[in-house]
C-alpha cells in the first residue's frame, strides 16, 4: 500500500518556480518571470518545501538565498531547461509549413520601422502571427525568450545565425529653433543631451565619452526616442542614428555628413536550430528584404536628408 508521501517527487512546474527563485533572489521577482502572483509563488513554495522535508531557501530582509539543498535543486533545474529548450527548439524545426506564431524582438526604435511593414508581411504570410516585443535589452534567443532578433550590434553571438542588413550611420542633430539662436561651430561650446547609465554600453555613450569630455550636459535620457524628443524640444544637440533623427522633421542636421564613427550593424538574427523552421525562414526572409529597402535610411544616404 502506498503513502500519500510516495507522491513526492517534484515536477518540472516545481523545478521552474525554485529556478526563478534563485534567478531573482526574490518572490516577487519570479512571480512577475513565471506570470503568476506573489502569493501564488509563496504557497507553492511552502508546499514544496513542506513535500521534500528541506528548506531551499533562507529569507533575508533584501530578499531570498538559496540554501545549499536550493542551490543543488537550482543547479539541476538550470540543466533540466536547457535540455527542454534544446528539444523544443529541435521539434520547432521540423515545422514544414509557415504557419503559427513568431516572436520577433527590436528596439523601441527600430520597432518603429518594422511596423511599417507588418501589414505586407501578413499579406503575404496571412497564417503567420507575429508578435513583437519591443525592448532594448537583449533577449535570449537560446532560452526562447524570442525567436527572431533585429538589432544593432557590432558583432552578435556566435550562437545564433543571421544576415547583417545595413550599416547603421549616425550625425548630430539639433532643432530649427535651437541652431537659430546658438550658431556655434565648436561643438564642445554647445549644451547636449545625454545618455543615462541605462545606455552607457552603447556606441552613442562611447562617442560622447571620447568626443565631448568637457562639454555641457542639460540633462540626462535612458532611451533613444527621449533623446530624439529632448533635442526636438530644444535642449541642445543630441548624436542620434540617422534613421531616427532623418525622420523628425523639426530637427536638422549639425553635421551635414554622416560621421565616420560610431557606426554599428543592423543584424536580423536567430537560434542555429530554428533557421530550417518554415515560419521562421519565411519571416526571416521577408524581413531582410523589408530591411533592405530601408538601407538608405539606416546608412543616413536618404536624398532629403542631404538637404537639411
Amino acid at each position: 500500500m502506498h503513502s500519500a508521501g510516495m507522491h513526492s517527487a517534484l515536477d518540472w512546474n516545481d523545478l521552474r518556480l525554485v529556478l526563478a527563485i534563485a534567478r531573482e533572489g526574490s518572490l516577487s521577482g519570479a512571480a512577475r518571470r513565471l506570470g503568476v502572483t506573489h502569493s501564488t509563488v509563496f504557497r507553492r513554495l511552502g508546499t514544496i518545501e513542506q513535500t521534500i522535508g528541506t528548506r531551499l531557501f533562507e529569507r533575508f530582509r533584501d530578499g531570498y538565498a538559496p540554501t545549499p539543498a536550493g542551490e543543488t535543486a537550482a543547479a539541476s533545474a538550470a540543466r533540466l531547461e536547457d535540455e527542454v529548450l534544446a528539444l523544443e527548439r529541435k521539434l520547432a524545426g521540423q515545422d514544414l509549413r509557415p504557419s503559427g506564431p513568431v516572436r520577433i524582438t527590436t528596439t523601441d526604435t527600430l520597432g518603429a520601422v518594422l511596423m511599417r511593414h507588418l501589414p505586407a508581411m501578413r499579406a503575404a504570410h496571412p497564417e503567420i502571427q507575429p508578435e513583437i516585443a519591443i525592448s532594448n535589452a537583449m533577449a535570449n534567443l537560446t532560452r526562447r525568450e524570442a525567436e527572431i532578433a533585429i538589432r544593432p550590434t557590432p558583432a552578435p553571438s556566435e550562437l545564433l545565425v543571421g544576415r547583417r542588413v545595413a550599416d547603421i550611420a549616425h550625425a548630430v542633430y539639433g532643432s530649427r529653433a535651437y541652431l537659430a539662436r546658438r550658431d556655434d561651430k565648436d561643438l564642445s561650446a554647445h549644451d547636449w543631451i545625454g545618455l543615462d547609465d541605462v545606455l552607457a554600453g552603447t556606441v552613442i555613450a562611447g562617442w560622447m565619452r571620447d568626443k565631448l569630455r568637457s562639454t555641457r550636459i542639460a540633462c540626462r535620457v535612458d532611451a533613444l526616442p527621449a533623446l530624439r524628443d529632448a533635442a526636438i524640444a530644444g535642449m541642445g544637440l543630441a548624436l542620434l542614428p540617422c534613421y531616427v533623427g532623418d525622420l523628425a522633421p523639426a530637427l536638422r542636421r549639425v553635421t551635414p555628413k554622416t560621421l565616420a564613427e560610431p557606426r554599428s550593424a543592423l543584424w536580423l538574427l536567430t537560434h542555429d536550430d530554428l533557421k530550417r523552421t518554415a515560419r521562421i525562414r519565411a519571416t526571416l526572409d521577408f524581413l531582410a528584404k523589408a530591411l533592405a529597402s530601408e538601407r538608405a535610411l539606416f546608412e543616413g544616404k536618404r536624398a532629403d536628408s542631404a538637404r537639411r
